[in-house]
């Protein structure tokens, strides 16, 4: 009897993700190349995958489509860490590839928090296990940055680079749609959901020396913090809403 074609199909694919074709976390090729490659339907391919989901190999999410099944990576809210002591801490291999370094004119963004017209910007592409976590970039005022080199920060975190002393930081997330330039750098739909970080690094005198925004994959983070009962109807410390 003649194997259906969603089958061997599905089979097809489990084997890719056996041989690590396509990775923990990755996107699939869509529905329609994959269409095309097999020369079947979408419906064929959509039930196709849909017997690797029920394997628990593959997921499926609005606006991004399909991916290798992979536990998101969790990021403490509790203390002030840089992405690669978060990755450390639930042993994924980090890795960060610096895609601009230069001193420009402040965004309007970056003057109104550091208070300075001229900035060093440097944009950045994080990676864990090899593959794109999160497009961050970082502002500091001109007069910081400028004994800086792009190798320095090719190699070491602006936390282990300028001379002072930090005193805390505040950081808002928040959903947005990612834009063709994120989408490319991290592997993903245009307009697929990514979640949004900018954190304002402050001196211990209170001074703001950093500002940075970093863009994460949907599927690929989640942020957790722990929640002390410390009363009935108060919001626990560092927590807070945004209007």
């Amino acid at each position: 009897m003649r194997t259906p074609r969603y089958q061997s199909i599905s089979h097809e694919l489990e084997r890719r993700v056996a041989a690590g074709e396509y990775t923990p976390g990755g996107l699939l090729p869509s529905e329609a190349e994959l269409s095309r490659e097999f020369d079947v339907s979408r419906v064929t391919v959509r039930r196709a995958l849909e017997v690797v989901r029920d394997q628990q190999l593959v997921e499926a999410r609005q606006g991004l489509g399909w991916f290798v099944s992979a536990d998101p990576l969790r990021q403490s809210l509790d203390q002030l860490d840089t992405i690669e002591q978060q990755l450390d801490a639930v042993g994924a291999r980090s890795e960060r590839r610096v895609l601009d370094f230069a001193f420009k004119a402040a965004t309007k963004r970056a003057e109104e928090v550091l208070g300075d017209q001229r900035v060093l910007e440097v944009k950045r592409l994080n990676l864990a296990d090899g593959q794109p976590f999160a497009r961050v970039t970082v502002w500091c005022p001109e007069t910081i940055g400028a004994g800086l080199s792009r190798n320095d920060v090719e190699v070491k975190p602006f936390y282990e680079l300028i001379d002072i002393e930090l005193g805390g930081a505040q950081q808002t997330v928040g959903a947005a749609a990612a834009s063709a330039d994120d989408a490319e750098l991290l592997g993903v739909p245009p307009g697929s959901p990514v979640l949004v970080c900018e954190r304002i690094t402050r001196s211990r005198d209170g001074e703001a020396v950093l500002l940075s925004e970093h863009v994460y994959p949907g599927h690929r983070t989640v942020f957790a913090v722990d929640l002390p009962r410390t009363g009935v109807g108060v919001t626990p410390g560092g927590l807070r809403l945004v209007d």
